[in-house]
């Protein structure tokens, strides 16, 4: 009889644990955005050192920052891969250098400015919506490491749907 009811919460609990979508990443914690208007939450990096900023933007933008290591912006936007591809590669200024990552919803590239730069922009789908998240460069200008940049994009396509 033990058999008969312990098999029924073994399935369950193995169909439960083989259908989670992601894995918290290390160092992160998940960031609920349903207060700002987005049915979804996006893993960020611990905040215990370094301060949470969000802020709404009036286009439309929603940016989270976590001190100089993580700063993204949120757009509902179809986005457009072959539009942004043209642009960076004709920036007399932030000069084109190569794709780390080319694919059809996502680009990771290092372009140079006064010294190598790192940049993301990937296109991501929650809620029937479809979203671009990117890097912000800094106020100060200094650019994120491509581990910074890296783990930014990492975080960017893991929304979870709330």
């Amino acid at each position: 009889m033990k058999k008969f009811i312990l098999f029924p919460i073994l399935i369950c609990f193995a169909t439960f644990t083989s259908c989670q979508k992601t894995e918290v990443p290390e160092g992160t914690f998940e960031l609920n955005l349903n207060k700002y208007g987005k049915q979804f939450s996006i893993y960020v990096p611990d905040t215990l050192k370094e301060k949470l900023e969000i802020k709404e933007q009036s286009w439309g933008a929603l940016e989270i920052k976590i001190g100089a290591r993580f700063y993204i912006s949120i757009t509902e936007d179809p986005g457009d891969i072959e539009l942004l591809k043209s642009d960076i590669q004709t920036n007399d200024v932030n000069v084109f250098k190569s794709y780390i990552i080319d694919e059809p919803q996502t680009l990771m590239w290092e372009s140079y400015m006064v010294k190598p730069e790192f940049h993301f922009y990937t296109i991501q789908k929650a809620t029937g919506n479809t979203y671009v998240l990117q890097d912000v460069v800094p106020a100060d200008g200094e650019p994120f490491s491509r581990g910074v940049i890296e783990n930014m994009l990492n975080c960017s396509k893991q929304l979870i749907e709330k």
